[in-house]
């Protein structure tokens, strides 16, 4: 077990528990769902459907079920920290579930039913990348 964490330390800059990834952001996330193909990167336009919740699963947005999945350029200032980091690496049809602690998912603004010190739960599925 010892030299798997160092592995998953020096691979992927992260550490490894179990099931759950920690980064040294303070992002932790597990994938649910394995995908296929090239892994998103910076510069990839990429397309998501994604349901963001309180711990306690009270839904604050979904799209999860639309046909129409959100278009996000990864590194463009068009998510929340969280979000762009935790694209980084998927592949399509990969999900996600995301742990977000309250600096990550900061906004210019905020919808009436976010809390700005929330720690907030993502789902996120990658539908399609798109290299630029």
């Amino acid at each position: 077990m010892k030299t798997l964490l160092i592995v998953c330390v020096a691979l992927l800059g992260v550490s490894c528990t179990g099931r759950t990834i920690s980064t040294a952001s303070g992002l932790t996330y597990r994938i649910l769902e394995k995908g296929k193909g090239p892994k998103a990167q910076a510069g990839d336009a990429v397309f998501i459907h994604e349901t963001t919740t309180y711990r306690d699963g009270t839904v604050l947005y979904t799209n999860y079920e639309s046909s129409s999945a959100v278009r996000v350029l990864i590194g463009g200032n068009q998510a929340t920290a969280a979000v762009d980091e935790g694209l980084r690496g998927m592949r399509v049809g990969e999900v996600r579930e995301l742990t977000a602690p309250p600096f990550l998912v900061k906004r210019t603004s905020y919808p009436p039913n976010v809390s700005p010190d929330s720690t907030l739960v993502i789902k996120m599925r990658l539908a399609k990348i798109e290299r630029m």
